[in-house]
């Protein structure tokens, strides 16, 4: 082959396809929709490029030398491939086995990611789900390197140039186990509040200081926190052992009967959660699909 790939031109790979099936150059032309005279100076560049006649003229039509012959199957088989690239397979969820990679914060992880995976089950059962903890310093890095697919953080988390979606705004509210000395009582007073001992949950671990204390120094009041912890999971077993009372997002708390909710005292400011993604999978359809799977799921609070 005479021409070097860098310069050839692939569409005459399909007039080569095309007069092979067809042995008429008048035949290819209509099944190109081109003229007789465009396809025949495409077999010239061929002849040329392979360095071989190609095709000989004969009593109906043309009729392919050995060299044409060899190349049959690898140019068909070419043409499929190109035609696959440009034509990406349907997607459909119920036999997707595709992986889909998800950063999530503690919170997210009980309030967005087990809603979503239930939904997700039922749906598309063989999509498989890697759910990883946020790291904010590396995020925009695995984001962009396909390491993470989905994120799910607050809106002064979002890196720049990611996609987002709003999800929710989430509110505190006060838990307690239902036989904590204050649970038959139906609100809570401020002294009452600041006067009993408070689990605090930090995810960074070790403070006694959070968002409600925040909120009580506005007011001049403070509370007692007697325990600080690193993950809400453990709320639920720490509450119902102890007489203790935490500030949670309203979507932690449950139909569990062994604990009961309470409004807090104190105008306690909540958070918004979003979703966010990597441009690079702005357009693909499994990635939009499962989006929409997470944001649907979102939308209604798992009790």
């Amino acid at each position: 082959m005479k021409s070097d790939i860098r310069n050839f031109d692939l569409n005459l790979l399909k007039a080569l396809d095309a007069l092979l099936d067809e042995r008429s150059v008048t035949k290819a032309a209509d099944r190109m929709s081109l003229t007789q005279p465009a396809v025949s100076g495409m077999l010239n560049r061929l002849r040329d490029s392979f360095d071989d006649p190609l095709f000989i003229r004969a009593q109906r039509g043309i009729v392919p030398t050995l060299r044409a012959q060899q190349l049959a199957a690898p140019v068909k088989q070419l043409i499929s491939d190109m035609e696959a690239l440009l034509h990406t397979e349907a997607f459909n969820p119920a036999t997707s086995k595709m992986l889909v990679t998800v950063a999530a914060t503690d919170y997210a992880l009980r309030a967005i990611v087990v809603p979503f995976l239930s939904v997700l089950r039922k749906q598309a059962p063989n999509i498989r789900v890697a759910v990883r903890a946020v790291d904010l310093p590396s995020l925009p890095t695995q984001l962009e390197q396909g390491e993470i697919d989905i994120a799910l953080v607050t809106p002064e988390m979002i890196p720049t140039g990611a996609s987002s979606l709003r999800l929710f705004d989430e509110r505190y509210v006060c838990l307690m186990s239902a036989t904590h000395p204050d649970a038959q009582t139906a609100t809570l007073s401020l002294d009452r509040f600041c006067e009993l001992d408070h689990v605090l949950v930090s995810p960074a671990g070790g403070s006694f200081s959070g968002v409600t204390d925040e909120a009580l120094s506005k007011i001049n009041r403070r509370r007692r926190v007697s325990i600080s912890v690193s993950s809400f999971l453990i709320l639920p077993e720490l509450l119902s052992t102890c007489d203790l009372i935490a500030v949670v997002p309203e979507r932690l708390t449950s139909a569990d009967e062994t604990l009961v909710v309470r409004e807090p005292p104190v105008d306690i400011p909540g958070f918004t959660k979003a979703m966010i993604w990597h441009g690079r999978t702005e357009r693909d359809e499994g990635q939009r699909w499962v989006r929409s799977i997470l944001f649907e799921s979102s939308q209604h609070r798992c009790l």
